[in-house]
């Protein structure tokens, strides 16, 4: 499958003969530039200028914006809410699962808390995951690495940081890479990768913003 990042927390997943799927779409004030999105399906982890530009997605079938199980053009999606447990600051939040044939994508939109154990055992075998590193409303780099190390993924890919072209106050993801160990990163452009390709320990992905 392939993995593009265009800014912010947006993600599109695809693979050949599968729906393919955008997540969090943004609006104009997150300071990245629109970019030209198709998809099958569209996630939603909450209601907010960053995440919920759904009118930015052409010819989407269906939209998720809440927890359940769907299949939808050969992907098992599974939405798992992790809202947030600050009660100053509480905020609705989804988690979503993609079951690409057995290769497993979660996408931790505005995760802002370590959840419990027994909440990671729920969300089973993780091969790829999507995770909030900069602060702000979502995890900071301390936390997100606490949350990698729990799930123990193949393959971390860090989102929702501090940028040239975000306006947001957010952390930059070098602070992540510091807090988990990482000296050299493997970069690029857009991620191809299948389940015989996962590297046998944790490897962080940092991807290239794509317009």
């Amino acid at each position: 499958m392939e993995i593009t990042w265009y800014g912010h927390s947006c993600f599109r997943l695809a693979e050949r003969g599968k729906a393919t799927v955008v997540t969090d779409p943004f609006d104009e004030s997150i300071g990245y530039p629109l970019p030209k999105l198709k998809a099958d399906v569209v996630t939603v982890s909450h209601d907010a200028p960053g995440h919920s530009n759904v009118d930015n997605v052409k010819s989407y079938q269906r939209l998720i914006r809440g927890p359940g199980e769907y299949e939808i053009g050969g992907v098992f999606i599974i939405g798992a809410a992790m809202h947030s447990v600050n009660p100053d600051s509480y905020r609705y939040n989804v988690a979503y699962m993609f079951d690409y044939d057995g290769l497993s994508v979660v996408h931790l939109g505005d995760l802002d808390h370590v959840p419990h154990q027994s909440t990671i055992e729920t969300m089973g075998a993780v091969d790829i995951v999507l995770v909030p590193v900069g602060g702000g409303a979502g995890l900071n780099a301390t936390q997100a690495a606490e949350v990698v190390s729990m799930l123990e993924p193949g393959i971390v890919i860090p989102m929702h940081y501090k940028t040239d072209e975000s306006r947001l106050e957010l952390e930059p993801v070098d602070r992540f890479l510091k807090e988990m160990g990482v000296s050299r990163i493997q970069q690029e452009e857009v991620l191809k990768v299948t389940k015989s390709s996962l590297p046998e320990q944790t490897q962080i992905v940092v991807l290239g913003c794509s317009r």
